[in-house]
Parts: structure tokens; sequence; C-alpha cells
């Protein structure tokens, strides 16, 4: 009987063990480290750093100003821009006053035909008094013509020239708007480049944000592990804390890579080195815990 039981206690829990295995079968895991995304802010114009007012790790709003490059050149040259374009709109001439006499010119010659014609009809004028009259009228319409063109293409040459002083006055105010400091996204300020006082240049970087309200892990996976991820797929993700500690968190896969490549280099041992394995990127929601840098596992089923 003793035989018997512990026969059938040993296959009890042969039963318990592949039901076990048989159901994790299908559980495999991924590890990685968490990152976000990154963004470099450089001074786009040149000049002495008047007030920058940030500290590493303070959170800054999108677009929000956080100091100013001196800009006194630039705005001494857009008022004297601003003068020259006076100055060029005092040149042009007014069409309706110049034109004036000439008009009136043409309105007392052909009051002066229609006398003519009348005396012609009276006979008591001559047909060449009748063409001189058409004559002076043909000849003041041409030279009343002719000075309206002058003064069109004066006109025209002005708003041209206006026009490229107006352009040059928007890209000083672009290099004005230059000169203030903003926050391209909202997120939590990394590393400080640069200090009040200092001589900013184009392409000179001030600061570094990133948004770690999103985190992202990237994890590899081999090919077997590939075929049964997809995008959009929802993952469980686990942060490290400590040898023992962690905390779970929901994730989605947003990008799997088209590519393969080696095992990344921090993986020592030489065989999972020469083995090929695809990145993937999971998102994840930062409850405030996660950092960048930090491990990460990845739960797929």
């Amino acid at each position: 009987m003793k035989l018997i039981e512990k026969t059938a206690l040993v296959g009890v829990l042969m039963t318990l063990t592949l039901t076990s295995c048989k159901k994790t079968s299908n559980d495999f895991f991924a590890t990685g480290t968490f990152e976000t995304t990154e963004v470099i802010v450089s001074s786009e114009t040149s000049g002495k750093i008047l007030s920058l007012n940030i500290e590493e790790g303070q959170v800054l709003k999108q677009g929000e100003q956080v100091g100013t490059i001196d800009s006194v050149q630039l705005y001494l040259k857009k008022q004297q821009l601003l003068t020259t374009s006076k100055a060029i709109q005092n040149r042009r001439p007014d069409v309706k006053k110049q034109i004036a006499a000439l008009e009136q010119q043409i309105s007392t010659a052909k009051n002066e035909r229609k006398r003519v014609e009348n005396l012609l009809k009276a006979n008591a004028a001559n047909q060449k008094q009748l063409d001189d009259a058409n004559a002076q009228i043909a000849v003041l319409e041409k030279q009343l013509d002719a000075q309206k063109t002058t003064l069109n293409t004066s006109n025209d040459a002005i708003t041209n020239e206006t026009s490229g002083v107006a352009i040059q006055v928007e890209q000083i105010e672009d290099q004005l708007r230059k000169c203030y400091i903003t926050s391209p996204i909202e997120g939590t300020v990394l590393v400080k480049y640069a200090e009040q006082g200092e001589v900013a240049m184009p392409g000179k970087a001030i600061f570094k944000i990133a948004n770690t309200n999103e985190m992202i892990l990237r994890a590899y996976l081999t090919a077997d592990q590939l075929t049964q991820v997809k995008i959009g797929q929802q993952v469980s993700v686990f942060a490290d804390f400590g040898k023992v500690e962690s905390r779970q968190h929901k994730g989605k896969i947003s990008w799997i890579s088209n590519k393969s490549e080696f095992t990344p280099k921090t993986i020592q041992t030489r065989d999972e080195r020469a083995n090929l394995v695809y990145a993937v990127k999971i998102k994840v929601q930062n409850d405030g815990y996660l950092k960048i840098g930090m491990y990460g596992t990845v739960e797929l089923k």
C-alpha cells in the first residue's frame, strides 16, 4: 500500500509540473533599458546670454521662455530699416496731382475744339483751325499717357524697394524672436550647458530636455520571439528597483526594427553575442519612478 501511494503521489506531482510548464510555455521575457526622447536646445543667434532661468531637474512647459540673448544690435538694425522704408515712401509721387495740369489743358483744348466746330458750322472758321485743335488735343493726350506711364513705373519701383526693405525687417524680427530661449517640448531639464553672462553662438548647446512622462523601454528579441509580437501589442513591463524589488507597468510596442543586429555588448557571454536580435521599443507611461538608464523586463505572452 505504501509503494502504491508513493507511486500515485509521484504521478500527481509530475502532472502538476507538466501542467505548470505548459501554462508558461508561451511566456517569454526580454530585458532592456529605459530611455526617452531627448532634445538639445541650441542657440540660433550670437550674443551674450542676458538671462537663463533654468536648473537641472526643472520641469518646463512647451514654449516656455527661460532666457534671453542680447538683441540691441538687431533692434537698432530694425529701426534703421524702418526709417529707410519711411524715406522711400516719401519719394512716392502723387499721380493725381502730377497729371492734374495736363488734364486741365486737355479739357480746355476740347472746349476750344467744340467752339471751333460751332464756328465752322456757321462758316465763321475754317477746317485748318479745327485740325489744329484736334492735333493739340492728340499731343496733350500722348503727353498725359507718357506721364502716367512714368509715374506708374516710378511707383512700382518704390513699391518693390519698399517690399525689399519689409523683407529685411521680417528677417530681423525672426532673428529677434530667436533671441528668446524657449523650451521646444514639455519635459524635464536634464543638463544645463551654459550660464548667464556667457556668449552664445549659433549651434552652441544651452540645455538638454526630455519628456519623461512617457518612457521607452528598448529591448531585444530573438527571431523566434519576433514572430509572437506586433506593433500596438499590449505587454507587461517590470522596472527593476534593486535586487528583488520591481514595479509593474502597462506598455505598448510602438516600434520593431526591420534589421537584425548583434546582441548589445553589455551581454558578456560569447554565445549570446553571436546571436542576431531585433530591437523593439515599448512605450510606458511614467508614474514618477522610472528613470533614464534604468533596467527593465518585458513579459510577452
